[in-house]
C-alpha cells in the first residue's frame, strides 16, 4: 500500500536563499500522513471524541538529500513499514519528479487522552495489514 500526496513549494516555505527550511518536510509529511489516514476513511476527530484515542508521533529518523526550492512541485509518497498493537512505522519519501529530496521513518503510536498507550484502531489494523 503506498499513499501518494502532492505539495507545491510557497515562498513562505523557503528561507532566504529561496530553499525550502528543512523544518517544512516535517510538515509537508504530517499532511501527507493525515490525507493518508482520511483516505482510508478514519476520522481522527471522530476517533478522538468517540473512543479518546489520538496518533502520537514516537520518533522520527530523517535524511535531507537534497534541496526544493520555491514554485517546485513535490510528491510525498507513505507506506507502511512495520505494525504492531500500538505501533506504526511509516517510510515517507519527499521526491520532485523521481528525484529523492528528504525521507523518514516515522514511528506513530495510538494513546488515550491522559497519555496510556492503547492498540490501533481496529479499521486501521484491518486496512495497513
Amino acid at each position: 500500500m503506498q499513499h501518494e500526496f502532492p505539495v507545491r513549494v510557497y515562498y513562505e516555505d523557503t528561507d532566504m536563499a529561496g530553499i525550502v527550511y528543512h523544518a517544512n518536510y516535517l510538515k509537508y509529511i504530517e499532511r501527507a500522513r493525515s490525507d493518508w489516514v482520511l483516505g482510508m476513511g478514519i476520522d481522527q476527530s471522530a476517533l478522538r471524541e468517540s473512543e479518546g484515542i489520538v496518533f502520537v508521533i514516537r520518533r522520527i529518523e530523517a535524511d535531507f538529500r537534497a534541496s526544493a526550492r520555491f514554485d517546485d512541485r513535490l510528491t510525498v509518497m507513505t507506506r507502511v513499514g512495520a505494525v504492531s498493537g500500538v505501533r506504526l512505522v511509516l517510510h515517507q519519501e519527499v521526491l520532485r519528479d523521481g528525484e529523492l529530496l528528504f525521507s523518514a521513518e516515522v514511528t506513530l503510536v495510538s494513546m488515550t487522552l491522559d497519555g496510556q498507550p492503547v492498540r490501533l484502531p481496529q479499521a486501521l489494523r484491518r486496512k495497513v495489514h
